[in-house]
């Protein structure tokens, strides 16, 4: 059996897992490559691998950074089904469409800043809107806890992640010359005692496992904390007489800030603020989600009313189209606008960041994980000016970062999820995050549990015979 890690080896974002046995080739994740000067070119190259001759996908999430591929991987030969949970299934039915959407967009505007030279690649989308839609049909749902069986030798089950609806942990079982090795990848892990989301199903055993290091190397602060710091921004903003700025995901960020919202509203009596969810698909992502309650945690299950899409939040609004996105832009004060994306590298959030970035009575809010080289990382790394739109942006806003209200497990809880193997893997493999965060986590699962752990590089194709020579 070979592991090939085709992305999200050394960094967070693009996942893709090529594994092969004698039997079968399958992918798990087909993620974009997010971030970085080079992020368009990467995720244009063509695979390493020939699409026709990929068994199935094992997807663990509908983030395009695990997801946002296979609208390409279809339309260049692969005819195999794209295995997932029901929640995550129906989330892509509105992430795949809505991220051609942005391709045709980025698309246009190369095309329009296209020099003598000719026309960039990014001139031509990365797929369309109609590849995107002819993706779905490959799709099959499934629920957590069940086996299935998507090839005769393999077997698998989906285990709730508690990151966001539908997020999975993978146990696969490949049986090769009448030997059977069980895989466990963690996809991203939720932060244990969030509000909404049960926590990560532990799980006891594994021969060799891929755990996530997002934070790796970092711990958040608890969340009551978190909570009185978003209702402190509110209110200095407000006395300033500012906006504040919230680079949000659409899936499963929206209602952890709805949640927030509600609570710092009700507490502090904030009604006057104005809450602004400006995302034309998160209307539809919240109505799937409402769709699986059972995937809340008691206590969000019986307090519905910060998901009530407004019924108590007097002022909120749901923004759908570009000419109401726009009006936004001419508020100047009491305003609070969650935007996709998160990492503030595409769509609506880029328009509100041009126009209140440069205003110092301004906050902007980070509250995920920012990606090497996006802007949203170099707002939190404290740049004095970005471009947008061919515009030189001076910053003067303040930029926060509560990463307390991340959903994705710190280092504390990484530890604490591993602990709950009964016997350490055979082999570690720290996956999806930056080398610093997959490094540091990997040392301290060597530490703590005395586990062999490797830090696979970009690109790394690993044998394994029952066993990984060092």
């Amino acid at each position: 059996m070979n592991i090939s890690f085709l992305g999200a080896a050394c960094e967070a974002t693009g996942s893709c897992f090529l594994i092969e046995t004698s039997n079968s080739r399958f992918l798990v994740d087909c993620g974009m490559v997010e971030g970085g000067l080079d992020a368009a070119m990467r995720n244009r190259q063509p695979f390493t691998f020939a699409p026709n001759d990929i068994d199935f996908v094992l997807l663990t999430q509908a983030y395009t950074d695990h997801s946002g591929l296979l609208p390409k991987l279809c339309r260049e030969g692969f005819t195999g089904p794209i295995h997932c949970t029901a929640a995550t299934a129906q989330l892509l039915i509105v992430t795949l469409p809505e991220s051609s959407h942005i391709q045709m967009q980025e698309a246009e505007y190369a095309l329009q800043r296209k020099t003598g030279h000719g026309a960039s690649p990014v001139a031509t989308p990365l797929y369309t809107p109609a590849d995107a839609y002819n993706c779905l049909r490959q799709v099959q749902l499934h629920a957590y806890e069940k086996d299935l069986q998507p090839h005769p030798s393999v077997r698998c089950r989906f285990r709730d992640a508690g990151y966001i609806p539908g997020s999975a942990i993978l146990e696969i079982w490949l049986t090769e010359n009448a030997h059977t090795t069980k895989i466990v990848v963690s996809g991203n892990l939720g932060q244990p005692g969030q509000p909404i989301l049960h926590g990560p199903t532990c799980i006891e055993k594994a021969d060799i496992l891929l755990i996530e290091s997002t934070y790796g190397d970092q711990l958040h602060k608890d969340r009551r904390a978190s909570q009185e710091e978003l209702a402190r921004i509110i209110k200095q903003t407000r006395e300033r007489g500012g906006n504040v700025i919230a680079p949000a995901f659409t899936i499963g960020h929206i209602q952890e800030v709805l949640y927030h919202l509600h609570r710092t509203i009700r507490e502090r009596h904030s009604q006057n603020l104005r809450l602004f969810i400006d995302s034309p698909m998160t209307n539809a992502a919240l109505q799937i989600i409402l769709e699986h309650l059972e995937l809340f945690d008691i206590a969000a299950r019986h307090h519905p009313e910060w998901y009530a899409f407004g019924k108590n939040l007097s002022h909120l609004e749901f923004i759908a189209s570009v000419e109401e996105s726009k009006t936004l832009n001419r508020i100047r004060s009491g305003a609070f606008i969650a935007s996709t994306c998160s990492m503030c590298e595409a769509g609506r959030i880029r328009h509100h960041l041009r126009h209140n970035l440069a205003r110092p009575e301004c906050s902007v809010l980070i509250t995920s994980f920012q990606a090497q080289e996006t802007l949203g990382r170099r707002l939190v790394d404290g740049a004095r000016r970005v471009r947008l739109f061919g515009e030189d942006i001076p910053i003067k806003a303040r930029i926060h970062t509560i990463a307390g209200l991340s959903g994705h497990a710190d280092q504390a809880a990484l530890l604490a999820w591993s602990a709950g193997f009964r016997h350490p893997p055979r082999q570690t493999f720290v996956v999806q995050g930056e080398v610093l965060a997959a490094q540091t986590l990997a040392a301290r699962l060597r530490s703590t549990h005395g586990w062999r752990v490797r830090v696979p590089e970009l690109g790394q194709r690993i044998e394994w015979n029952g066993h990984i020579d060092t």
